[in-house]
C-alpha cells in the first residue's frame, strides 16, 4: 500500500520488515520513500502502509503529545522506520517515536482519549501502532514471536495492547474492548475536553520540565538537524547534493531536505528523488522543481525552466553552474478529483470522491456532496466545508468560505506546502451550536474565603470577565477553586496569567481538568485513579507516569508535583466508584489520604480504596500492604493487574494535636504569643526523641545536596552515618516527658526514644513490636483501632531491631494518648520530623477507618486480554 519498492543490492547484514527474517543473499527490496525493506518472497504480502499514504489512514484525527527531545535506545523511528541514535521525540501518550527532522511527516493519528466536540465516537476501533516492541513479544493469533530488536515490527493496539503479526491484524475485528484492563481504564467517550489551542502538554497535565533531557534549540522541529544524517555531503563527483524546499513556509523557516542525485540526472529523476525526500509518491509528471531566489516568495508567477532545460541539455538538468537550493511545485490544473470526509459518521471512515473544475466553490461542493450521503433533502445552509490539516503537533481546522474557488484554495496550500497538502482533507460538517466549556482548577489562593471573596481576588489579580467565567467549585480548606470558562482565548490568557500571579506571597497555579460524564461510565468499570510523586523513590516516577500514561487513559494520571492530589479527586469527583494507586514513599501516601479525608464527602464515591506502589526509601505502609519494600523495575502492566485482583482492607488513622505552651523560641524581647495548636495526621508510626532526631538529621542533609538523593542505597548509607555521630547518647528521654494512655499514668523506663505505631513495620521493615505473644496486650492489627507504644534505649538498640535480633520494648496498648513534654523535643510523624515546643501532644482515633489495597497472596490468575 503505497510503497515504491526497487530492487537494492545489500552491502551490509539486513532484515526484513514484513517477517523479521535476516535476508540471505545481495538483492533484497526497498521502499525508496520510507526505507521499508522486503525478501522478495514477502512483497505480495505486505499490509504495512507506506509513511507517505499514512494520513489518508488515519480516522480521527488527534495531534500527538510531545516532550522536549530525549535519547532513547533500541527505539525505530515510525516514519522513515531508522533506529533513533541522536535525540528524537515521543508521544507521550501513544507508542510514536520519530527523528527531530521526521515530525514534520508524522501525521495526527494519536489515541483519541477524550471528546473534543469534533468526530466523537462512542465505539472504540483498535488503536494499531507499528513496532518497538519487545523482542519476546508474541503474536496473539499464531503464538509466534512479533517483536524484533532489529527492526520496525509487529503491531500492537494501544487500547487493548494485544500483539499480532503484520500479517495477522487484518483479520482481527476492528472494535476493541480494551482487554484485561478494561475495568480500570477511564472510557474515552466518558470524558470531555475542549482544548483547541491548548497544548496536548496542559491538557493531559504533564510539566514540561520533567523529562527534559537535552538542551535542544526551540526550533528544533524539522529544519536541517537531522535531515543530513542520511546523506552526507557527496564527496562522490558523480554525485552532488541538492537542498530542496517544499513550498514558501519551508524557505521562510529555512527548513530543506537535502537529496543527493548523479550529475547527469534527467529532470523526472530530480522531482522524483525530491518528491520522495518529503514522503510523497504522487505522479512526478504533475510537479516541477524552480530555482530558489529570494524573490521566489515576492513574485508568484511560477518560472517555468522546465523546457528551456530539456532542449539545451538533451535531458541533463545542470549545467556547470548549478544552483543548490530548488523548490518543488505542483504544476496548476484546472480540473481534479477531492476527497470529501462526511463528520457524522459514528463508525468506519469514509469520503466521497467529487471531481472540480476551475469554477467549482465551497457551496458548489456541498450542493453535490449532500445528495452522495444521502442527504438531498436537507438545506444547504446547515453544512458548511472544513479544511483539516493533520499535523503531527496540532490538528489545524478552518472553515472555508462558501464563495471560495476550491481550486484556488488547493493552489494556496501546495504553494505554501505541498507536505501539508498531503496531510490536508475535507470535511463536511452540520452546523450546530458549538459549546465551549474550559474547566480550569485554580489553586494557591488564600484558604476559608466566600466564593463572592475568591471572585473578587480573581477579578483584580487576573481581571477575569465575569460574563464567560464562573466559579463552579469552591474548596475552601484548600484555597482552591473551579472556574468553568465559555471563551477559549479568555481560557488561555487566565492559564498564561495564572503563572505569575502571586497572593499573599503564594504563587498560583492552573491546571487544565476534563469533565468526566459519569452516566456513560459503563456499570462494572470502576476506573482507577493514579496519583504519582515523580520526585520520589530515585526519580522512577517519571518512567512510572510515562508508562500508565499509555496503559490506562492519561486523563485518569496525575502527577502531584502539578496541583497535589485536589485537581484528581475533583476530577473524579462524580465517579459512581473508582479506586487510587498512589506511586511514592510514605509521605505521599499520608498526603493523598489527607486530602481524601479533607474531600470525601464532595465525593460520589466517598470511601475509594487506596492501593500504594512504594517508590521512597522506606515504604513501611507497602511492605505491610504486600506491596513490596520499594518499586525496581516491575512491569507497569503487571502491577495494574495486581491492583484490579487486591483484596480491600481497613486501616485505622489517627489525628495528632500539637499544643505547645511556651512560646517559640527567637521571640521579640521574650513576649510572643505561644504556637497555635497543630494538627497532624498520621498514618504509620509517630516517635519520639532518638528516631525524629535521626530522621531530623537526615532531612537536613537532603535539603541541602537533594541532587544526591536520589537512591534507596544511598539514602540509608546517610541514615546510619547520621546514626554513628548519635552512639554516646545518654538515656533521659523518660525524665523530659510524661505518658498517659486511656487516661492512665504509665511510667517509662530509661529510654532514648518513644514511638506509637499503627502498622507492624517500622524503619524500613523492622518489626519493632516482635512477635512473641504476651497476655497483657492484644495481638496487634492494623484496624484494631489502639496503638502500640514501644520504647528503644538509643541507636544501637534502634540497629539491632533493624538487623532483626531485637524487638523495641512494649510499654502499652491503647487508643487515646496524653504525652506532657517538659523540653523541646524532635517529633517525627511518618518521617516528616520537627523541634516541637514543650508543651501536650494528644493523640487519638481520626474519623472512620480508611479502605485500603492489599495484594492478594494467590498466583496471579492469568487472563488473557
Amino acid at each position: 500500500p503505497g510503497h515504491a519498492f526497487r530492487r537494492v543490492t545489500l552491502t551490509k547484514p539486513t532484515f526484513c520488515h514484513y517477517c523479521t527474517d535476516f535476508i540471505w543473499g545481495l538483492a533484497g527490496y526497498q521502499c525508496e520513500v520510507c526505507n521499508f525493506m522486503s525478501h522478495e518472497k514477502c512483497l505480495k504480502n505486505v499490509k504495512i502502509p507506506c509513511s507517505c499514504i499514512a494520513p489518508s489512514l488515519v480516522r480521527v484525527p488527534v495531534a500527538h503529545c510531545f516532550g522536549p527531545p530525549g535519547h532513547y535506545k533500541r527505539k525505530f523511528c515510525t516514519v522513515c522506520r531508522k533506529s533513533l541514535e541522536s535525540p528524537a521525540f515521543r508521544c507521550e501518550v501513544c507508542e510514536l517515536h520519530v527523528h527531530t527532522d521526521c515530525i514534520l511527516f508524522a501525521c495526527s493519528d494519536c489515541r483519541q482519549c477524550h471528546q473534543d466536540g469534533h468526530l466523537d465516537h462512542d465505539t472504540y476501533h483498535h488503536h494499531w501502532r507499528e513496532g518497538n516492541l519487545s523482542s519476546n513479544a508474541r503474536c496473539e493469533f499464531c503464538k509466534k514471536t512479533c517483536g524484533s530488536s532489529e527492526v520496525l515490527s509487529g503491531m500492537r493496539c494501544e487500547w487493548c495492547g494485544i500483539l499480532a503479526h503484520a500479517a495477522c491484524y487484518v483479520i482481527v475485528t476492528p472494535e476493541c474492548t480494551f482487554g484485561r484492563l478494561r475495568n480500570m481504564i477511564l472510557p474515552p467517550n466518558c470524558v470531555q475536553l475542549f482544548s483547541r489551542n491548548f497544548s496536548k502538554l496542559h491538557c493531559f497535565r504533564i510539566s514540561e520540565n520533567l523529562q527534559t533531557e537535552t538542551d535542544e534549540d526551540d526550533d528544533v522541529d524539522g529544519s536541517t538537524q537531522g535531515s543530513t544524517k542520511d546523506i552526507q555531503i557527496s564527496t562522490d563527483s558523480s554525485k552532488q547534493t541538492l537542498k530542496i524546499f517544499d513550498g514558501n513556509d519551508a524557505v521562510k523557516r529555512n527548513q530543506f531536505r537535502l537529496i543527493s542525485v548523479p550529475r547527469i540526472a534527467k529532470n523526472e529523476e530530480v522531482v522524483e528523488a525530491a518528491l520522495r525526500a518529503y514522503y510523497i509518491n504522487d505522479d512526478q509528471q504533475e510537479y516541477e522543481l524552480q530555482t530558489f531566489t529570494q524573490q521566489v516568495l515576492l513574485s508568484d508567477d511560477v518560472i517555468n525552466r522546465n523546457d528551456a532545460a530539456e532542449d539545451s541539455n538533451l535531458g541533463s538538468v545542470f549545467r556547470e553552474s548549478v544552483p543548490e537550493a530548488w523548490i518543488i511545485r505542483a504544476k496548476p490544473k484546472d480540473k481534479e478529483v477531492i476527497r470529501i470526509y462526511p463528520a457524522w459518521l459514528k463508525v468506519g471512515m469514509a469520503y466521497v470522491s467529487l471531481r472540480v473544475n476551475k469554477d467549482s466553490t465551497v457551496q458548489t461542493v456541498i450542493k453535490e456532496v449532500l445528495p452522495l450521503l444521502g442527504r438531498q433533502m436537507e438545506c444547504l445552509q446547515n453544512f458548511k466545508l472544513v479544511e483539516v490539516l493533520m499535523g503531527s503537533k496540532q490538528v489545524q481546522r478552518m472553515v472555508l468560505d462558501n464563495q471560495e474557488l476550491i481550486l484556488n484554495r488547493l493552489k494556496d496550500i501546495r504553494k505554501t506546502s505541498i507536505r501539508q497538502m498531503n496531510q490536508t482533507r475535507f470535511y463536511i460538517v452540520e452546523n450546530s451550536k458549538s459549546i465551549v466549556q474550559v474547566n480550569l482548577f485554580v489553586g494557591g489562593l488564600p484558604p476559608q474565603l466566600s466564593p463572592e471573596e475568591y471572585t473578587n481576588i480573581l477579578k483584580e489579580e487576573l481581571a477575569i470577565k465575569t460574563n464567560v467565567v464562573s466559579v463552579s467549585h469552591v474548596y475552601q480548606a484548600q484555597g482552591a477553586v473551579v472556574l468553568q470558562i465559555s471563551c477559549f482565548s479568555e481560557a488561555e490568557r487566565i492559564y498564561m496569567l495564572v503563572k505569575d500571579t502571586v497572593v499573599n506571597d503564594k504563587p498560583l497555579y492552573a491546571v487544565v481538568i476534563p469533565a468526566v460524564m459519569a452516566s456513560k461510565i459503563p456499570p462494572n468499570c470502576c476506573p482507577l485513579l493514579v496519583f504519582v510523586n515523580p520526585k520520589s523513590g530515585g526519580l522512577k516516577g517519571r518512567d512510572l507516569l510515562y508508562s500508565f500514561r499509555k496503559l490506562l487513559n492519561p486523563h485518569q494520571v496525575f502527577e502531584l508535583t502539578n496541583g497535589g492530589p485536589l485537581p484528581g479527586f475533583h476530577t473524579f469527583s462524580k465517579v459512581p466508584s473508582f479506586r487510587v494507586l498512589v506511586c511514592g514513599g510514605d509521605g505521599t501516601v499520608g498526603w493523598v489520604l489527607g486530602a481524601l479525608e479533607e474531600i470525601r464527602h464532595k465525593l460520589v464515591c466517598s470511601e475509594p480504596s487506596v492501593a500504594i506502589l512504594p517508590l521512597g526509601t522506606g515504604n513501611d505502609l507497602g511492605r505491610v500492604l504486600r506491596w513490596g519494600a520499594g518499586y525496581s523495575g516491575e512491569d507497569p502492566y503487571s502491577i495494574l493487574v495486581s491492583v484490579d485482583e487486591a483484596d480491600d482492607v481497613l486501616m485505622d488513622r489517627w489525628t495528632i494535636l500539637l499544643d505547645a505552651e511556651e512560646p517559640a523560641e527567637g521571640a521579640e524581647n521574650g513576649i510572643a504569643e505561644p504556637e497555635p495548636p497543630k494538627i497532624v495526621q498520621m498514618n504509620n508510626y509517630c516517635g519520639l526523641g532518638i528516631d525524629a532526631e535521626l530522621s531530623l538529621d537526615f532531612h537536613h542533609a537532603r535539603e541541602e545536596e537533594p541532587g544526591k538523593f536520589n537512591s534507596r542505597f544511598h539514602n540509608k548509607g546517610v541514615y546510619v552515618k547520621v546514626g554513628l555521630q548519635k552512639i554516646s547518647h545518654t538515656r533521659n528521654l523518660h525524665k523530659d516527658i510524661k505518658l498517659q494512655v486511656d487516661q492512665h499514668e504509665v511510667e517509662l523506663p530509661s529510654i532514648e526514644g518513644l514511638i506509637f505505631i499503627n502498622i507492624p513495620s517500622w524503619g524500613s521493615g523492622a518489626d519493632l513490636w516482635g512477635s512473641e505473644s504476651d497476655n497483657r496486650f492484644e495481638k496487634p492489627r492494623i484496624d484494631d483501632g489502639l496503638l502500640e507504644v514501644v520504647g528503644v534505649t538509643g541507636v544501637v538498640h534502634m540497629g539491632q531491631v533493624q538487623g532483626g535480633f531485637r524487638s523495641g520494648i512494649r510499654i502499652a496498648q491503647g487508643s487515646y494518648f496524653r504525652v506532657t513534654l517538659l523540653k523541646p523535643i524532635p517529633v517525627q510523624v511518618d518521617g516528616e520530623p520537627w523541634i516541637q515546643a514543650p508543651g501536650q501532644i494528644i493523640i487519638s482515633a481520626a474519623g472512620p477507618k480508611v479502605h485500603m489495597l492489599k495484594k492478594s497472596k494467590q498466583k496471579q490468575k492469568k487472563t488473557g486480554s
